[in-house]
């Protein structure tokens, strides 16, 4: 196999969560420019309706699947509707989440259920019902969403760094559990980037990034979407368990201030 064939997705079929916008978008064009036929789940249907057209346009077959992940319910139909389409579920890219900042004294159980509904539960029982697909295939790529949360505290986020910090922990049990069915579980840990949620920051907590962060900036969707290639391709096929931080070298330390 070439160096190019080893980074190509001809034949594939990726489903990808939180398709409509963001990682997930960016995830879902890149793997369809890659030569991935997919299957994009959200909730927003006019948004991901633009994405599957997007898709098509690199000439490979799209479906739009609306659906809230929230209820289990819809990971059984998500995946049903998926192998009825294309036959075979060969990577299913985790991207929907959501998140609430408050304090842990004012967090309520709505607060806390909402978070983890999405963020870890619908993960779970989408990784049941797409893991017996690739089980019976001998063959699949899971890429999650991890957080910096999943290394370091943060006030005000504890909902959402508890769902990160358990989908390391799930993304190396089924990096074990499933390496006799040649299924490789690996995590992207994103930095900061430049998305919806970001967008509304303050200017002075992105300037507290931009400057705790050593190449000086936020990173793109793009920049995610392309190491999730790399894990989604048979480039990385000796590779499961894995957690990686993709974060501009925030993780690694922050350069001292001028004296």
């Amino acid at each position: 196999m070439s160096i190019l064939q080893s980074f190509s997705l001809d034949g594939k079929v990726a489903l990808v969560t939180g398709a409509s916008r963001g990682i997930g978008e960016a995830m879902a064009l890149a793997f369809a420019e890659a030569g991935a036929q997919v299957a994009l789940v959200a909730r927003t249907e006019g948004e991901l309706e633009r994405v599957r057209e997007a898709a098509q346009a690199h000439g490979r077959r799209a479906l739009a699947i609306p659906g809230d992940l929230a209820d289990i319910g819809t990971c059984s139909d998500v995946v049903q509707r998926t192998v009825s389409a294309f036959g075979r579920i060969d990577v299913l890219a985790n991207v929907a989440g959501t998140i609430r900042r408050v304090p842990i004294l004012d967090a309520t159980p709505a607060d806390y259920d909402a978070v983890l509904q999405l963020n870890l539960r619908s993960v779970y029982f989408l990784y049941r019902e797409v893991g017996r697909v690739m089980v019976e295939q001998r063959q699949g790529k899971i890429i999650n969403i991890a957080s910096m949360t999943s290394y370091r505290g943060y006030a005000d986020l504890s909902p959402y760094s508890l769902s990160k910090t358990a989908i390391v922990s799930l993304t190396k049990n089924l990096a074990v559990e499933w390496a006799p069915y040649n299924i490789q579980a690996n995590a992207i840990a994103p930095g900061w980037i430049e998305t919806a949620l970001t967008a509304s920051m303050a200017p002075s907590r992105r300037q507290w990034v931009i400057d705790h962060t050593p190449q000086g900036r936020f990173g793109s969707p793009r920049d995610v979407a392309l190491l999730a290639l790399y894990l989604a391709s048979p480039a990385s096929d000796f590779m499961t368990g894995a957690v990686l931080p993709l974060d501009g070298g925030f993780l690694a330390g922050h350069a001292w201030p001028p004296l």
